[in-house]
């Protein structure tokens, strides 16, 4: 387990190389890639989303790939399409041109600029690690990872994502503004030598390759999880269902994405088992976009997260 410590410490400094006053999302991050699922950033233009995303593939020894989510995007930009090939004997073939979902770390650069259809094309590489084209399935590499950034909904030129889509992703971490202090640095190291407004990656160095990744996120799967504890995240998802101030609870999906967060927990700790706290520590990411807000909540300035809270604070945890 010391080496774990070690792989997240190295990979955690590599991050915070480039991205400063993020800490705790930083950490997030890297417990959603040992529990191998996707994540979606949001916060208002400037605070470091699309910087965190690259940071975090320089720092990995992966392929990664960047697509701009525009409104003329189309599916087939994402997932690739089919060539017809024509031989100088007149013979014809069908050749497949692989998009750029085909890579371990895909960053979704303002997901909610494109139109739906568009945006569910992600839905089966998300959730099946696959695409399918002319009915043939081809796998994605692995680990594969979707990073999603996305401005507020109330954004111009945005659109909701589509309720399945946001379940696909295991975690949803919004950036705040730094702290003035931190405020000071960023601006620092973006105007010290750096020419233009470029992002200050050049101190990020690869330390995690494709092997270690795949063997960390097998040991969170395999860390043991009491009966107590997987009701006491079902008990959880449960409570948003009928928590006043919420029109839709979050579904088994929610529950599955606490367990799976509270493995990659414990295996950072240094423990082979999950507790309670391991629950709670991410149940905010894990289930604020699962959940919707009540048109009165909202007309009295009420907050998922506040909600959320209420959740955490009325359902028991189990004793040891």
């Amino acid at each position: 387990m010391t080496a774990v410590r070690s792989d997240v410490a190295r990979l955690r400094a590599e991050i915070t190389q480039a991205l400063v006053g993020q800490e705790a999302v930083v950490d997030q991050l890297i417990t959603a890639l040992l529990a191998a699922g996707h994540v979606l950033l949001e916060g208002v233009p400037g605070l470091g989303k699309t910087l965190l995303a690259r940071a975090t593939a320089q720092a990995l020894s992966l392929s990664s790939a960047r697509i701009q989510f525009t409104p003329d995007l189309m599916p087939s930009d994402i997932t690739g399409h089919t060539v017809l090939d024509v031989a100088a004997d007149g013979t014809q073939s069908l050749r497949v041109r692989r998009g750029p979902v085909f890579t371990h770390l895909l960053l979704a650069d303002e997901i909610n600029r494109a139109p739906a259809k568009t945006q569910s094309a992600l839905l089966e590489v998300m959730q099946e690690g696959q695409v399918t084209l002319e009915g043939r399935a081809l796998s994605l590499p692995r680990p594969f990872m979707v990073l999603a950034t996305q401005n507020p909904l109330d954004a111009e030129g945005t659109y909701p994502l589509p309720d399945a889509q946001r379940d696909r992703f295991l975690m949803k971490l919004e950036l705040g503004y730094p702290e003035a202090e931190d405020e000071v640095r960023v601006v620092r190291r973006a105007t010290g030598t750096v020419v233009g407004d470029a992002l200050p990656l050049d101190g990020v160095r690869p330390c995690l390759d494709e092997a270690r990744v795949l063997t960390l996120q097998r040991w969170a799967a395999d860390v043991a999880v009491d009966d107590a504890v997987v009701d006491y995240a079902v008990r959880l998802v449960r409570a948003t269902r009928d928590q006043p101030g919420l029109s839709s609870g979050a579904g088994s999906r929610g529950a599955i994405a606490l367990v799976r967060l509270g493995r990659a927990c414990a295996l950072q700790d240094g423990r082979d088992h999950v507790t309670p706290d391991d629950i709670k520590r991410h149940a905010l990411a894990a289930l604020r976009h699962r959940v919707v807000l009540a048109a009165d909540a909202q007309l009295d300035g009420r907050q998922i997260d506040g909600l959320l809270h209420e959740v955490l604070a009325r359902v028991s945890a189990p004793r040891r």
